[in-house]
């Protein structure tokens, strides 16, 4: 796979400064029960990485020290980090709301036996990754029988109360299975309730997130010859209105290392916030030393401010 890194800087993207910081989004580790073409992550049943007690417990000193109010938690497949339902417990006993970005089909694994109950007993926030309402275009992004495990996915979460109890959101996420922009998030979610609804399944929303022309999707679109005009895409449709609301701005990321972010892609693409020259750690994290880092941006920055914008919570405008 062509790393498309060299071909994201220098840019001209214009320069962002933080705003209170309200997210802590941590990568609980790169291994997978899928394996997507879109996935920036390059996650795999094959990938070993994987955050450890010690670092967990790292992360959740932070999320005191620094007052953070959202603890957004992702990975590759978060939940078989075996650490996972520590680190739910741990953020909910103080107060943190949680997110679980779920790619449904995990919570089927005889493995996880539980975990969907256990999601709705600390009232987690489900974030869960549904490409398409259509079965064929789901099974050629992330492979045979994830359609059928993501709508049995979905259907136990709403026997839980998902989606319908106030406490218990469940939202879900699109991308594009192309080389191009999300269409409208509002006339997509309505499709999708309408479609997901004859199944009888019901969410509160959904979230229409942008391809990063990065690691696996930026390697695929180096090897079809599409990366030039899908970058020229982005910028094309760059709009400014939507520099207010970009995640970096009230979000670090912080990798399975303990090693802190602006933001996920960053992460991917090896760009750390640094302290004397060195990577910064969250164990030393504290907001004035976050107040004056830049934030580090490149070419893919535009895929966050193309047409409707596009973050971890959706679209922007």
């Amino acid at each position: 796979m062509r790393d498309s890194r060299p071909y994201l800087f220098p840019t001209d993207f214009p320069a962002l400064k933080r705003t209170a910081l309200q997210t802590l989004q941590v990568n609980l580790g790169y291994r997978c029960n899928q394996q997507c073409q879109h996935c920036h992550v390059n996650a795999s049943p094959k990938r070993t990485e994987m955050m450890s007690a010690e670092t967990i417990a790292s992360v959740v000193a932070a999320l005191a020290r620094l007052q953070v109010k959202q603890l957004d938690l992702t990975g590759g497949a978060p939940e078989l980090n075996s650490e996972f339902k520590t680190l739910v417990r741990a953020a909910r006993d103080l107060g943190v709301h949680v997110q679980d970005r779920c790619n449904l089909s995990i919570l089927l694994e005889p493995e996880q036996t539980g975990l969907a109950e256990f999601l709705a007993e600390q009232a987690v926030e489900v974030i869960a990754s549904l490409p398409c309402y259509l079965e064929e275009n789901v099974d050629n992004q992330r492979g045979s029988g994830v359609y059928d495990a993501s709508i049995a996915g979905l259907k136990r979460l709403n026997k839980l109360g998902y989606g319908n109890n106030p406490a218990l959101k469940l939202n879900l996420v699109y991308n594009p299975l192309g080389a191009h922009l999300p269409p409208a998030q509002v006339a997509l979610e309505q499709d999708y309730k309408i479609a997901l609804g004859k199944q009888g399944i019901v969410f509160n929303q959904l979230y229409t997130l942008c391809n990063m022309p990065i690691q696996r999707f930026g390697g695929l679109l180096l090897a079809t010859g599409e990366f030039d005009s899908y970058l020229n895409l982005l910028k094309n449709a760059h709009c400014p209105d939507n520099l207010a609301t970009v995640m970096c701005r009230n979000l670090v990321s912080v990798d399975w290392q303990g090693k802190v972010y602006d933001c996920d892609f960053n992460q991917i693409l090896g760009l750390p916030l640094t302290q004397a020259g060195r990577a910064l750690h969250i164990s030393a994290l504290h907001l004035e030393s976050l107040a004056i880092q830049m934030i580090q941006v490149g070419e893919h920055c535009y895929g966050c401010t193309a047409g409707q914008g596009s973050s971890c919570g959706g679209a922007l405008a």
